[in-house]
């Protein structure tokens, strides 16, 4: 049965380039015919042998003559020398064969196909090397194996050749078929079929490669349509392909990213579901639009899922944001002419604040997490303050802030690479002490400073400004994420996300950062002019960026025994306040999300700015 098995391969090999490809199957979702490769093996296995001999090798008859032997034997051995074994009248195997004809028992001849043999069985065995993927070396190795059987059919090495080629024939079928299946998006109604050949092929092979990556596409497979019926809302069917795709390889770590994708889509969806049902509860209309999006939240939330748990609550407590809508921008005027800085309406909502337990590069001061809730929205300005907009008060006040009276600031020295106390520098200054643009943030300037200029927006428009608390301040930067950086948990930015030290930036004299994300640049040394890059899902610039920020809160060491409604966390007469986000010439570790610094109020630097929010 063996030997026509290897009959039928060589068949299917030497005839693949003139017989016709074979029908592709139809994926089960529509009619697309697919296109097979023509030159992959197409081997059926019958018990008939009828046709068997027609599969032996013919080797092609050189002319020779009794006088004309010398020269085939010379021919013969330079053949051999030059490795021409088989396909034409004039390569060794033939000339030798037919040297044998004439002069049976030739011993020459017969060292010589022994010489021949030897090199035909270490070509096959190289083509046999490429043979798991490629067709070609596959198709070769049958041809050989023809030759090889012709030539020495009771040979124990042809034999052993032999078993080879069957089983790299084997290894090829079980591997096409997956592939195909996969290709087709046939997965079957629980993945066990496309994954079984290649579960075979690696019983007959253990390790090859070719199978171990058509398990770990089958595995790819599963986990996408996992994530397909995550997407269309479907968990329950989610969750099932999920643990097929968890049973294709052991401990795959895949898998356990896939089902953190697939919570983070449940996870979105209920936030989303959540949002959409507190925007409008009010109404009766919108109460009862709420409570259907309720129950699609407890349909697919897990037990005890705490947003699904806020949603109940919201919907019973009917929280609003008054006349204003989340992300809705709007300016007020003011009373001596012109309007206010422009602000944003950031969504209601709640988050974990804080650092993880195991956060890289994380304090102790930035613990323990803990969750934050707003009950209602607030608007926050969508840039930090400029150096126009704090002029405007400084001329309208004749307010002195207090770089101005200390008659000093801290800036960048470029000659020394450090930051120094310069001199003569005040809000009107950038950071290396030279005259500050209008469009930039203004700088150097304490946190009292700040506050009266929150004071002063707040008489000229009739509604409170202040500065943000801590808690406002991060829940804008994250905007709805959970990661380590405001642009999630890799560790590097996106590309222009905003002004961070990056190993591309350069100074004005060539300096580098030693401390920075590696291949980041934002072409920058120094803080941008407002809004020069993108803002985050809420629409708000900068937050995490270009320059560190003062909020409203004094600091304490730790979140322990923290607001939990987001409200600022004030002792009054405090002199210790804090800065948070990431700026200009912040450290990597300095622009997670978390991070936070204690500072004297009447700290002024290069890279503290603010900005301000307003009640709503």
């Amino acid at each position: 049965m063996r030997l026509i098995r290897y009959l039928l391969l060589l068949s299917s090999l030497l005839l693949a380039a003139c017989k016709p490809a074979p029908e592709a199957v139809a994926p089960a979702t529509n009619d697309r015919t697919e296109a097979v490769d023509p030159r992959l093996p197409s081997i059926t296995v019958s018990g008939d042998e009828s046709g068997a001999a027609a599969w032996n090798w013919q080797p092609p008859t050189p002319q020779l003559t009794l006088e004309g032997i010398p020269a085939a034997r010379r021919e013969a051995a330079d053949a051999l020398a030059r490795q021409r074994l088989f396909e034409r009248p004039g390569d060794a195997i033939p000339l030798y064969l037919a040297i044998q004809s004439l002069l049976p028992g030739d011993e020459q001849a017969a060292a010589g196909l022994e010489k021949a043999l030897r090199q035909l069985l270490a070509e096959g065995g190289r083509a046999l090397g490429d043979a798991d993927d490629q067709a070609d070396a596959l198709s070769r190795a049958g041809e050989i194996a023809a030759v090889a059987r012709t030539l020495a059919p009771e040979d124990e090495r042809v034999a052993a050749y032999l078993e080879r080629v069957d089983r790299a024939d084997q290894l090829w079928k079980l591997n096409a078929e997956g592939e195909r299946d996969l290709r087709n998006g046939q997965l079957g109604n629980d993945g066990s079929g496309v994954v079984e050949g290649f579960r075979e092929a690696l019983a007959l092979s253990p390790g090859q490669a070719r199978a171990q990556q058509g398990l770990a596409a089958s595995e790819s497979a599963m986990i996408r349509m996992a994530e397909e019926q995550a997407l269309a809302g479907d968990f329950e069917l989610a969750a099932r392909w999920l643990g097929r795709a968890a049973g294709v390889r052991d401990n795959a770590a895949t898998i356990e990213d896939a089902r953190q994708r697939i919570s983070a889509i449940r996870n979105a969806r209920i936030a989303s579901l959540r949002e959409s049902g507190t925007r409008d509860l009010k109404t009766m209309r919108g109460l009862r639009t709420a409570r259907l999006l309720l129950a699609e939240v407890l349909r697919i939330a897990e037990p005890g899922d705490p947003v699904a748990a806020d949603f109940r609550e919201r919907i019973d407590l009917a929280t609003y944001y008054g006349s204003f809508k989340p992300g809705q921008a709007f300016t007020e005027a003011l009373a001596n002419g012109g309007r206010g800085p422009e602000m944003v309406v950031v969504p209601h909502g709640g988050f974990s604040m804080g650092a993880k337990t195991q956060e890289v590069g994380a304090a102790e001061t930035e613990k323990p997490a803990h969750y934050v809730r707003f009950d209602r929205g607030f608007a926050m300005s969508r840039q930090a303050v400029s150096v126009a907009e704090f002029r405007r008060f400084v001329q309208a006040t004749r307010y002195r802030p207090r770089a101005t009276r200390r008659g000093h600031s801290t800036v960048y020295d470029e000659r020394s690479g450090n930051f120094v106390r310069r001199s003569g520098v005040d809000w009107q200054s950038d950071y290396a002490g030279g005259r500050a643009a209008d469009s930039l943030p203004v700088l150097h300037v304490s946190v009292r400073d700040a506050e009266a200029y929150a004071e002063w927006l707040s008489a000229q428009t009739g509604h409170g400004y202040r500065l943000p608390s801590e808690a406002e301040f991060e829940y804008a930067v994250r905007a709805g994420s959970q990661g380590r950086y405001p642009w999630g948990n890799s560790g590097v930015p996106p590309g222009r996300f905003g002004n961070l030290t990056g190993g591309n930036d350069v100074s004005p004299s060539g300096r580098h950062w030693n401390n920075a994300f590696v291949s980041y640049g934002d072409g920058f040394w120094g803080p941008a002019p407002g809004g020069s890059y993108a803002p985050n899902a809420w629409g708000l610039h900068d937050l995490g960026s270009n320059v560190s920020e003062w909020v409203s809160d004094c600091w304490h060491a730790s979140y322990r025994r923290a607001p939990a409604d987001g409200a600022s966390w004030f002792n009054p007469g405090c002199r210790s306040r804090v800065v948070r986000g990431g700026s200009w010439a912040s450290s990597p570790a300095q622009a997670r999300a978390a991070w936070r610094s204690a500072s004297d109020s009447d700290m002024t630097n290069a890279r503290v700015g603010f900005r301000v929010v307003r009640g709503i």
